[in-house]
C-alpha cells in the first residue's frame, strides 16, 4: 500500500466537490457533453486535423462516439453517433472511424473504463516519437500519478509489460499510455476523469519537454507525486465545468 493512501482518501472526501447556489452547466444530454468534451480537449492539444475518437460507454450499453469526418472543434450535440457493443451504427448520420475497434475492445476487456480517447497529441505525441516517458516537473502534471507506460503498436509491445499485439489487451490496468511514434491513449471511468488524465498528461509532457529545451531540471519524486495525485479518483473540482463553460461562450450552439 503506498504510504499515501489513507491521507488521499481523506482529502478526496475533504475535497469533494461541493457546489455553490448556482448551476455550473446548463442541462445537457450526454451526446452535448461528448461533444463539449471533443472541443475541451480541441483545445489541449488533442487536435490533429481530423484525427482522434473519444467513445463514452452509456448504461444501457450503447456508445457513444465523434463522426470520423469532422474535425472536433467543429462539433455539436447533433453529430455525436450512437453505436452498439459490436460497434454497429445505432443512430446518426456520419460515419465512424475504422479505429473504433480498439475502443470496442477497451470497454469490453475492462467494464470499469466508459470512456476511452485517442488522438495524434500535440505535446505527448513528442515523447511518443520519442518513446520516452517524461518526467514530472510541477503539481499539475502530478494529478493523476507517474507511472506511464508505451506502447509500440508496430511491434506489438508495451515497454516493461508482457508483449501483446492488441493495444486493449497489452493496455492491462493503466490509465494512459503513449503509443509509439503514433500519439496518446487515455481511459477512464467517466467524463471527468478521462478529462482530467488528457489535460494533466499533455501538460505534464509540455512542461518536460520546455525544461528539457531549457536546460534540465530536478523532476518531483514518486513519493510527491502520489501527494498531488488525490485528484485522479474523481477529477479535478470544477476543474470539467469551467472548461465547458469556457467553450460554450465561444459557441453556445455546441450542446444543440
Amino acid at each position: 500500500m503506498n504510504k499515501y493512501d489513507g491521507l488521499n482518501r481523506a482529502m478526496v472526501e475533504k475535497f469533494a466537490p461541493q457546489p455553490g447556489s448556482r448551476p455550473l452547466l446548463p442541462q445537457m444530454n450526454d451526446k452535448a457533453r461528448v461533444a463539449l468534451m471533443c472541443r475541451m480537449l480541441f483545445k489541449e492539444g488533442w487536435n490533429e486535423h481530423i484525427a482522434g475518437h473519444i467513445t463514452y460507454r452509456q448504461p444501457d450499453g450503447t456508445i457513444l462516439t465523434n463522426p470520423w469526418e469532422l474535425a472536433w472543434d467543429e462539433l455539436t450535440a447533433s453529430d455525436i453517433m450512437t453505436v452498439d457493443h459490436d460497434g454497429h451504427i445505432i443512430e446518426g448520420d456520419w460515419n465512424i472511424t475504422p479505429a473504433i475497434g480498439l475502443h470496442i475492445q477497451l470497454h469490453a476487456l475492462r467494464p470499469e473504463v466508459n470512456v476511452v480517447i485517442h488522438n495524434h497529441t500535440q505535446w505527448s505525441g513528442i515523447w511518443a516519437n520519442l518513446q520516452r516517458v517524461p518526467p514530472v516537473y510541477d503539481q499539475t502534471g502530478a494529478h493523476c500519478g507517474v507511472d506511464l507506460p508505451i506502447y509500440n503498436e508496430y511491434t506489438g509491445t508495451f515497454e516493461n509489460e508482457t508483449s501483446s499485439g492488441s493495444a486493449a489487451e497489452a493496455l492491462g490496468s493503466a490509465k494512459w499510455a503513449l503509443l509509439a511514434n503514433h500519439g496518446a491513449l487515455v481511459v477512464g471511468k467517466d467524463l471527468r476523469q478521462a478529462h482530467l488524465r488528457a489535460i494533466t498528461l499533455e501538460w505534464r509532457c509540455k512542461r518536460a519537454y520546455e525544461v528539457e529545451l531549457a536546460g534540465g531540471g530536478t523532476p518531483l519524486t514518486d513519493d510527491e507525486v502520489a501527494k498531488v495525485a488525490i485528484t485522479d479518483e474523481n477529477g479535478f473540482p470544477f476543474c470539467w465545468e469551467a472548461m465547458a463553460r469556457r467553450e460554450l461562450r465561444r459557441d453556445p450552439g455546441i450542446i444543440d
